[in-house]
């Protein structure tokens, strides 16, 4: 990742082994960067105890917090290495998105790293609300960790869109696929691109006797292959490492992270408007839960988060 100086680790409450630590530490010893460790934290039976008074709820408040503050300072004392600068905060607040994105703002922080939930018998990724709302909302890239390395040699899967020229589009494509080039870089990993188009309508080929089904798919593979080589070549990325393939992003982009074993996908994201090219929404939902490895959400330059224009 490019300029990344200072790295908020969304701590896990619930669990000692903290996945996007770790990965955050191997990032933070690439780039010189600084880590803060992040805990938001909240108890609504302290809130409505009538019993006490506010003075006693904000003593038991801060007996909370000021426990929490000696764990996160066991966790440091773990991880810690000479040239590593880690801090921490702990926030008393109901939303914990909202929390972990001000603290973003007001801290000019460069990137979010958080841990995602792995259910047991599916080995899947569950994602959280709160992993819906920094992804939607925050506005720095998001990297969301599973409980893995990243190998040398590993695979880094860049989800593109090519449908259409629009700039915007390929901006946002061209901002993917510069974070892969800089953590393959890193990582000594390799760089695939990835796009699924879309079949013929059915629609189309039943209404219209004389339509040329196999023509239209063809046409439409080609467009997006040139496409999709064209971005290879201004990036270097290998013609082998390009992969087009006929269907929806849900089905084509987790089915081809499994079959390379990619340690790492980056889409894009702007929230539930603007760019038909981000895949959050109900396709991006179903990409995301399927996937069983990291996750990088970037958004377009100039993105402003909700939370920045409230």
């Amino acid at each position: 990742m490019k300029d990344c100086h200072k790295i908020l680790v969304v701590i896990d409450p619930t669990t000692d082994k903290q996945v996007a630590l770790e990965r955050a530490v191997k990032l933070a010893s690439r780039h010189q960067a600084s880590i803060t460790l992040f805990l938001s934290i909240f108890d609504f039976s302290y809130e409505m105890t009538s019993i006490l008074s506010a003075h006693e709820r904000e003593a038991m408040r801060k007996g909370v917090i000021d426990q929490r503050v000696a764990w996160l300072a066991d966790i440091v004392s773990k991880v810690s290495e000479p040239g590593l600068a880690i801090d921490t905060q702990v926030v008393w607040h109901n939303r914990p998105f909202e929390s972990i994105i001000n603290h973003v703002i007001d801290g000019n922080y460069d990137l979010i790293v958080k841990g995602t939930h792995e259910h047991d018998k599916l080995k899947a990724v569950i994602f959280t609300p709160t992993d819906w709302h920094l992804m939607r909302k925050a506005p720095v890239p998001v990297l969301l960790v599973k409980d893995h390395d990243w190998p040398v040699g590993g695979k880094i899967l860049c989800a593109v869109n090519v449908a259409t020229e629009d700039p915007e589009h390929q901006a946002l494509n061209d901002k993917i696929i510069s974070h892969a080039n800089t953590l393959a870089a890193q990582f000594d990993a390799d760089v695939h691109l990835v796009n699924g188009y879309p079949g013929t309508p059915v629609n189309l080929a039943i209404e219209l006797p004389d339509f040329d089904a196999h023509s239209y798919n063809e046409s439409i593979r080609i467009q997006h292959e040139q496409r999709v080589a064209e971005l290879a070549k201004r990036f270097g990325v290998a013609a082998n490492h390009c992969h087009v393939k006929e269907g929806l992003p849900e089905d084509v982009i987790p089915e081809l992270a499994v079959s390379l074993d990619a340690e790492l996908v980056i889409l894009g994201t702007v929230g539930r408007t603007g760019l038909s090219a981000a895949l959050i929404g109900n396709t991006a939902e179903h990409v995301i839960d399927s996937l069983n490895c990291d996750l990088l959400a970037i958004k377009p330059d100039g993105y402003k988060s909700p939370l920045q224009e409230g």
